[in-house]
Parts: structure tokens; C-alpha cells; sequence
């Protein structure tokens, strides 16, 4: 930790303290199925109860090897055309799914009053680097091919994760880069990404511990997902920037990965891209699960809706 102690909002503070007061084991003294079932349960006990909206059902499309299950989400029963959002959650690739983000991806789909489609690609350890990223491509392609499941007819996509859905978006911006689906890619929304090797950053040694993601919880994730940080499907700051699509960049600034977030920034600056850069003071990695315990936290998630709307109005 550094000498100067950080800046917390008062309610981030207040829930950090009330976790710490709970105790209980470490992720890495916890069985994987324990680690999935502390997840879902930190979620429904943190975040805001998921909104009703006209459509909420669950799909499934063809992915490398066997149907990956989707849940479509949408504010209208009836919708033309237009942008559909693809959805990637977080978990480090090993303990997230569908139910931890799904309030999330309720509020998303309302306030943003877009199709919302979230995927729930297979995880790590018993499906390491790359089947994840892998799955989250072949959903991103077949929400573009405007299936008949859907209803809806795509014009576009707009890719959007957190933590490591922040770095599935991100690499799956890059592979349609390169082999273009059947609609563009017109906003990716990274948030509190993975981009670059978190290992040896000043975030993550300042805030290994206490500030809800941990070093300890991020190399717990490394070795379940055995990513190879010589492939740009791993580590997306080794990939191709000169077609990174609109972006919104957020970043937390007590959040061990900050950094690889920032390293992101400054690859789209220098690659002359146009993004909008957002970091939330005061708060932690997965603010945006937060939005009960921490009520400022529903304000930071506004923010990057209107930062998403004011993109697409530009773009």
C-alpha cells in the first residue's frame, strides 16, 4: 500500500467496512462451486433488484462446441431495426453467469432502451484460454446475423463486459476487426477492463487487498484461465488499435486493474481513435453489481449511459 491512503466515497467505504466486519474465507480457500455461489450471492445482496421490462427470456445459439446458453432482454415488445447490445460478464472468465449480472443487464437495457442480448460463455478451469473469448465471438456473430429468435433485426452491434467481459469486448472488437460479421461493430463498452497483464502495475500492488477484487482473487483467476499473454486474445493491448471501433472506457480508480485500463486508454489515444475515458473516483472493481449497497454507484452507471448515447449520437 502507499504512504497516501486513497480517496473512498463514504458509502463505498461503509460497504467495504461492513464486508470486512463480515469475514469469511478468501476466494482462494474456497472450492471453485463455493467461489461460483459467493459471487451470485455477493451480487443479489449488493446490487439493485433487476428491473421488468416487456422481454426477458432466455436463448441459446451455436457456438464452437455445443449451443451457448443467452438471455435477450428488452424494455419494448416490438422493436425495428436497429443496434442490438452484446453482453459479456464478468467473473475472471471462472465464476460469473447469467443471475449475477442480470439486474444489471436490466437497468442497461431500460435506461439505454436498446435490445440487450448477455451471453454465457463456458468457463475456466474446466474450459481455459481461449474457449471463453471464443464463445463470446461466435455470440457476437450470430446476434449480427439477425436470427429469427431474436425478433429483432440487428443494423448493428454494440459490444459491452465488465472486468473480464471488459476484455471479451475488447477482443471481440478485435476479431471482427479482422473478419467482419455480418453488421459493424459502431460502440464497444469496456468497463474496469483487463487489457494489458495486470502483473507488476502500481494498482495492483496499492490495492491488493480490502477493496472488494483482490491480487490474491486476480491470480486465482490467471491460473484457472491459463491465459497465453503472448496471444492478443488474452492480452488485447497486443492487438490491432488502428480499427477499434467507438469506444467507452471506464475505469475504477481503487481497482487493482486500473492500470491495464488505462494502458487501454492510451493505446486508442495513440492509435487516434475516438473513445470517451470515464474513471469512477472513490470507487472499487464491479461498482456497477454495487448500485444497492452503494447508491452513488446507480449515478456512475448513469454516466456511462450517457456517455454510450452521446458516442452514438456522434458516431
Amino acid at each position: 500500500m502507499t504512504d497516501t491512503a486513497p480517496y473512498i466515497r463514504p458509502d463505498m467505504k461503509a460497504f467495504l467496512d461492513a464486508l470486512a466486519a463480515m469475514g469469511g474465507p478468501k476466494i482462494t480457500e474456497m472450492t471453485l462451486e463455493e467461489a461460483r455461489t459467493s459471487f451470485v450471492a455477493l451480487h443479489g445482496m449488493a446490487d439493485r433488484p433487476p428491473r421488468e421490462l416487456a422481454v426477458i427470456k432466455d436463448l441459446k445459439c451455436s457456438g464452437p462446441a455445443g449451443d451457448i446458453p443467452l438471455r435477450f432482454y428488452d424494455a419494448r415488445e416490438d422493436r425495428e431495426a436497429g443496434p442490438i447490445i452484446s453482453y459479456f460478464h464478468s467473473g475472471g472468465y471462472v465464476i460469473g453467469d447469467l443471475e449475477t449480472h442480470h439486474s444489471l443487464c436490466t437497468e442497461i437495457a431500460a435506461l439505454v432502451d436498446l435490445p440487450l442480448v448477455a451471453v454465457d460463455y463456458r468457463r475456466a478451469p474446466e474450459h481455459p484460454f481461449p474457449v471463453p473469448v471464443e464463445d463470446c465471438e461466435a455470440a457476437a456473430r450470430w446476434i449480427a446475423s439477425g436470427p429469427a429468435e431474436l425478433e429483432r433485426k440487428a443494423t448493428a452491434l454494440i459490444t459491452m463486459g465488465d472486468s473480464a467481459g471488459g476484455n471479451a469486448t475488447i477482443v471481440v472488437g478485435q476479431q471482427l476487426a479482422a473478419k467482419p460479421a455480418d453488421v459493424p461493430i459502431i460502440l464497444q463498452v469496456p468497463l474496469f477492463p483487463l487489457a494489458s497483464d495486470a502483473r507488476g502495475s502500481s494498482s495492483l500492488e496499492q490495492f491488493d487487498d480490502g477493496y472488494i477484487l483482490t491480487k490474491a482473487a486476480v491470480e486465482f483467476f490467471d491460473a484457472a484461465y491459463a491465459p497465453d499473454r503472448s496471444d492478443p486474445r488474452a492480452m488485447p493491448i497486443l492487438g490491432d488499435h488502428s480499427n477499434a471501433p467507438p469506444t467507452v472506457l471506464v475505469t475504477a480508480s481503487l481497482d487493482p486493474i486500473r492500470d491495464s485500463g488505462r494502458d487501454y486508454a492510451k493505446a486508442l489515444a495513440d492509435a487516434g481513435r475516438d473513445f470517451v475515458f470515464l474513471e469512477m473516483k472513490g470507487v472499487t472493481h464491479s461498482f456497477t453489481n454495487l448500485r444497492q449497497a452503494v447508491p452513488s454507484t446507480q449515478d456512475d452507471l448513469e454516466r456511462v449511459i450517457a456517455a454510450m448515447k452521446f458516442m452514438l449520437e456522434v458516431s
